[in-house]
């Protein structure tokens, strides 16, 4: 684990909000680096500071009267028109300027928690000896490595012709089911493809990022794809293209 990945996951170490191999990973990290050590005191000691009784002041009677919502008045017929229109251009305006990462609450994409989950595990893997279960670049390795290990045979692409070398496979655990994570590489950077089987029509592909990480999800032929890496947007878009488009 580098200092990087440390202090992204440190606030939910403290919460207690990591699983059980993320919080062990965490604590070695932080038992063997002074730096990451010190930040996780710190953090401490803001929390206790923050939670300092003294800190509590109960609001004056006068504003406390203020926040008490007036009597409902029923809208009259004139004016009922009016409220709506103002209700759906509130609806329009909240639509337009919501972060990107909340269209992945629509029918169809991965909710914010599973994109979270394929991020966290593509953390968890660039960790030594995490990465893979099987290391080839031949499709016809990585493929039958996970016979009797799925229930579901994964989609294996070799796509070092487009750029992205396949470099192994490993299994994961995604929205509490065992998963097929196939290895990419582009360059120094590792591409982390998750794979399961999912009910319901095709689905366009969706973004979103999170702490310098970009996924990728979208649902194809009855299989759903979850493409996680640190490479810009323009070539994740680019590796799910040449995933989609290349033959098996």
């Amino acid at each position: 684990m580098t200092c990087d990945e440390s202090r992204l996951l440190l606030h939910a170490y403290l919460d207690d909000e990591l699983d059980a191999a993320q919080s062990v990973d965490v604590e070695r990290h932080v038992a063997a680096c002074p730096a990451c050590a010190a930040a996780q005191r710190e953090h401490e000691r803001l929390r206790k500071a923050l939670a300092q009784p003294e800190l509590y002041r109960r609001a004056p009677e006068a504003l406390r009267r203020q926040w008490e919502a007036p009597p409902a008045v029923a809208a009259s017929p004139r004016r009922r028109p009016l409220a709506m229109a103002a209700a759906a251009g509130f609806a329009g305006a909240l639509l337009l300027s919501a972060p990107a990462w909340l269209w992945l609450a629509r029918p169809g994409a991965a909710p914010a928690a599973l994109v979270d989950e394929a991020i966290s595990g593509h953390l968890r893997s660039l960790q030594p000896q995490h990465l893979m279960d099987v290391v080839s670049t031949d499709q016809h390795t990585v493929k039958p490595w996970f016979e009797g290990k799925l229930d579901f045979a994964p989609r294996v692409k070799e796509l070092a012709g487009e750029g992205f070398p396949l470099a192994g496979g490993r299994l994961d655990a995604i929205g509490g089911r065992s998963v097929a994570a196939l290895v990419y590489r582009r360059r120094m950077h590792a591409i982390n493809l998750y794979q399961w089987p999912a009910d319901g029509a095709d689905t366009p592909q969706s973004i979103a990022q999170r702490h310098g990480y970009t996924a990728i999800d979208w649902r194809q032929g009855g299989m759903r794809f979850l493409a996680v890496s640190d490479l810009n947007e323009g070539e994740l878009k680019q590796f799910a293209l040449a995933f989609d488009n290349t033959a098996h």
